[in-house]
């Protein structure tokens, strides 16, 4: 499918995230996702998509590097929004990599830690849209998060022709407070991502524009 993207940013200009994300239902034809890591204020997104649509499929790239705290919130959150979960994981396990390659390396490795993102993260999440095939992925990236992401809006490409929805583009921290507190959500605050580790680094997920199809 082709996509304008300037046009559907026009057109989806001032609605409330409620309302992208039943746009974006309604123009997949249900051939949608939202992806999450978990990581704080994460209820936000999916408690939003469940209300538009239940059944959305959820799809999370577990690295297993995950912290525990992390893995007893994704499954609180799992059962209390009734999230319709697909989750893939890196086709080596955790202690499989650290016997053969040692621990996981620092981002200044860079040759290393852009191998090892690739294997736990990258590919595993790429596997997921290969598998699920939606047209729309919903995500809940915002402005100010990375440079990158300031350069992005609402609607942008992502790979392999998919169309990425950023609902809450424009929201701030308060604003996600706010509805954590209001729809008496709960939030997540041990989150580590070891393929970012630093909050303004891209782990690579969010750069592919389409173009450039990673390997499977």
């Amino acid at each position: 499918m082709s996509w304008d993207i300037d046009a559907i940013n026009e057109a989806l200009e001032g609605k409330s995230p409620e309302e992208i994300v039943a746009w974006a239902v309604e123009v997949s034809g249900a051939a949608v996702v939202c992806s999450t890591n978990f990581r704080p204020k994460e209820a936000v997104i999916l408690h939003m998509v469940t209300q538009v649509m239940p059944q959305m499929p959820i799809l999370w790239a577990d690295t297993g590097y995950a912290t525990q705290e992390t893995y007893r919130f994704a499954e609180k959150l799992t059962q209390s929004l009734h999230l319709h979960m697909h989750v893939f994981n890196p086709g080596i396990t955790r202690s499989r990599w650290e016997a053969v390659y040692g621990e996981v390396p620092t981002i200044d490795e860079v040759r290393r830690h852009d191998a090892f993102t690739e294997m736990v993260k990258i590919e595993p999440f790429f596997r997921g849209l290969n598998v699920l095939e939606p047209s729309i992925w919903i995500t809940a990236i915002r402005r100010g998060q990375t440079a990158f992401r300031d350069g992005l809006d609402i609607a942008s490409m992502g790979p392999f022709g998919i169309l990425k929805i950023s609902p809450i583009y424009s929201w701030t921290d308060e604003d996600m407070d706010r509805y954590l507190t209001e729809h008496d959500l709960p939030d997540e605050t041990h989150y580590f991502d070891p393929t970012k580790v630093e909050s303004d680094r891209e782990c690579g997920l969010h750069i592919v524009d389409g173009k450039v199809v990673p390997d499977k």
